[in-house]
């Protein structure tokens, strides 16, 4: 990049990082700091790699209402590819960066229905901008500066009216006539009733007593009866009362007393007027945010009329000469030697010194953008994993418009560090899919690598013992295993009851088997809860990870909650962190003839009409 001269108000390219686009930036201020060092205080631009996909959606709508509105000439799809490169988006946003990271200036203008979107591809370093972006908000919104140029925007003239022919337009909504040039009145008859109207403008401030409090003298209350809004009520008097002098002096001063006519300039205290020049310092003439912070009281027009009112005064002039002071004790403009520093991104060839990323790239891969083979220069570019190149000349595309030349799924990979799909988080699998060298089959394998998806698979033991346990006697109640890493909703009540169960069997006295107990721990029976082995030589169907069941919910039954409440406090407590040791029943339970716990009478009515299976 040549070196230039950088004044205040040149748009430039920033260095972001060595493998980043440039940053576009407008200079504000050109700061001297105390070590030396020179420092831009800049307004920020973003591309559309920098805003999300929503507000991308929203820019593309835009573009295609611009486009019909404008009726722009055809393009092809590479041209609209490279036109999303050149376009930016405003921001409010300031920041400062060192001077000595400017790599050269580009122009940036503001889009309006004149402007062909093809002129821009033709001019090197040339943006636009059209909406303007909010970090915060993360919002997208039109610029307020538009300037409405084209036929949507220009006056309709009718046709002229013949001789003797009538207007047959409503009049009520034409203008209406406040001034006649062809009155019968002399400039020194208006001249002379316009002096009789400041003097009656005088006294009448002289009987107000709000007036004669902000403006206690003479002096003041003439230059406040001489301002424009006298002058216009007196030019209006005449008007209405048909040029008459006689008349219009009788409608200055009716019987009430004189008319008193006040503009924005004396209706606002000296406290809104000091909020006012605040608010102007720190929002310029954006008058929405000024009534939004500094005065919601005021109305939008009020604000702007007061605005314009403030511009003649003698306290505009002064900040005016302020504010010029401290500009010329400013930096205005900064000298920027040449940038000669090695890109560590270049690849090294064959018998030079290594470079940075050189070694381990393969000889024959072409240009990730437009494909030839032959470069007198090749810089890295994307994962490093997936040892992709680019030419010189897509390289300093790349830099400078934020892009490759053709559309390609590769160039999402290389979105910057600061968003989440960072190329740095992807894996080899994930950048392989995105590439335009591979298929859709092969990226859906690819993709379908890195799904979570966790199936319990069968051991012969498991098919064995379902083949020995038709009759639904098992010797040990079935564990699913539960995912590491997944949650599995499971109803509070679930461990009492398998572990109450479980517990029963065998020690303290009481004859629990499995010939009787044939209910398992959520009420049901056990032969309907074991899925049937499938006939012999049948081929078991494979599970669709898409298709995994659903997690398992015990619920608990009247005998379940009965169960739970014979266990004591203590019991509990160590059923709770030791659930593989047999649980005390407090004795006094029903108990069937033959010694065992009566079963249950009859299970809860479940969720679900289905059984619940357990699958392994």
């Amino acid at each position: 990049m040549a070196a230039n001269m950088y004044r205040v108000g040149d748009y430039v390219y920033f260095e972001n990082s060595s493998s980043n686009p440039y940053l576009v930036r407008r200079i504000e201020e050109l700061n001297k700091t105390a070590n030396g060092n020179v420092e831009a205080k800049v307004v920020c631009l973003f591309r559309r790699r920098d805003i999300s996909s929503s507000l991308n959606s929203l820019a593309d709508s835009n573009a295609r209402e611009f486009e019909e509105e404008s009726k722009q000439p055809p393009m092809t799809e590479q041209q609209r590819h490279q036109l999303k490169h050149r376009e930016l988006f405003l921001s409010r946003q300031f920041e400062s960066l060192p001077a000595t990271h400017i790599r050269g200036k580009c122009s940036v203008t503001l889009l309006n229905e004149t402007d062909i979107l093809g002129q821009y591809l033709e001019k090197e370093d040339c943006f636009f901008y059209s909406l303007v972006f909010d970090p915060v908000q993360k919002t997208l919104l039109a610029d307020q500066g538009e300037i409405r140029v084209g036929c949507k925007y220009q006056a309709e003239i009718p046709e002229r009216l013949a001789e003797g022919e009538s207007d047959n337009r409503n009049q009520q909504k034409m203008e209406m006539k406040v001034w006649d040039p062809d009155n019968p009145l002399t400039d020194r008859q208006i001249d002379q009733f316009l002096v009789v109207a400041r003097a009656v403008g005088t006294f009448a401030r002289a009987l107000d007593c709000s007036s004669s409090i902000r403006q206690p003298s003479l002096h003041m209350s003439a230059a406040a009866a001489s301002r424009d809004i006298t002058l216009f009520h007196a030019m209006d008097t005449l008007q209405r009362n048909g040029y008459d002098l006689a008349r219009a002096m009788a409608t200055l001063v009716p019987q009430g007393g004189p008319v008193l006519c006040r503009d924005e300039m004396e209706e606002w205290s000296a406290s809104e007027a000091m909020l006012f020049e605040e608010a102007l310092e720190k929002y310029g003439k954006d008058f929405n945010d000024i009534r939004q912070d500094f005065l919601p009281w005021k109305s939008l027009a009020s604000i702007v009329q007061f605005y314009y009112m403030w511009k003649t005064t003698d306290r505009y002039i002064q900040q005016k000469r302020l504010k010029a002071a401290e500009a010329d004790s400013k930096l205005k403009q900064v000298y920027i030697p040449t940038y000669t520093k090695p890109n560590p991104n270049q690849i090294i060839s064959v018998g030079s010194k290594p470079g940075v990323n050189g070694a381990g790239f393969q000889k024959g891969l072409s240009c990730e953008s437009c494909h030839t083979s032959q470069s007198p220069q090749w810089y890295a570019w994307g994962p490093p994993n997936m040892q992709c190149r680019l030419c010189a000349s897509c390289w300093i595309y790349w830099k400078k418009y934020g892009g490759l030349k053709t559309p390609t799924q590769l160039e999402g990979v290389t979105r910057s560090a600061s968003e989440p799909h960072s190329r740095g988080h992807l894996s080899r699998p994930e950048a392989q899919s995105l590439s335009p060298y591979t298929t859709s089959a092969s990226r859906a394998k690819l993709l379908a690598k890195n799904r979570q998806t966790f199936l319990l698979q069968t051991t012969r033991l498991t098919r064995l013992s379902r083949r020995l346990c038709r009759d639904g006697t098992a010797q040990a109640p079935l564990k699913p295993k539960t995912p590491r890493g997944t949650k599995t909703p499971i109803n509070r009540n679930q461990l009492s009851q398998s572990r109450g169960l479980a517990g029963l069997g065998g020690k303290r006295g009481y004859e629990v088997g499995t010939a009787a107990l044939p209910f398992s721990a959520n009420g049901r029976p056990l032969a309907a809860a074991l899925r049937p082995a499938p006939p012999p030589g049948t081929k078991r169907q494979k599970l669709n990870p898409a298709d995994a069941p659903n997690p398992v919910v015990f619920v608990a039954t009247k005998d379940t909650r009965a169960l739970r409440k014979a266990l004591t406090h203590l019991e509990l407590r160590r059923a709770a962190r030791r659930p593989n040791l047999p649980l005390k029943v407090k004795p006094g339970l029903p108990l069937r003839p033959g010694g065992a716990l009566a079963p249950p009478a009859a299970p809860h009515p479940a969720s679900t009409s289905e059984p619940i299976v357990l699958e392994d």
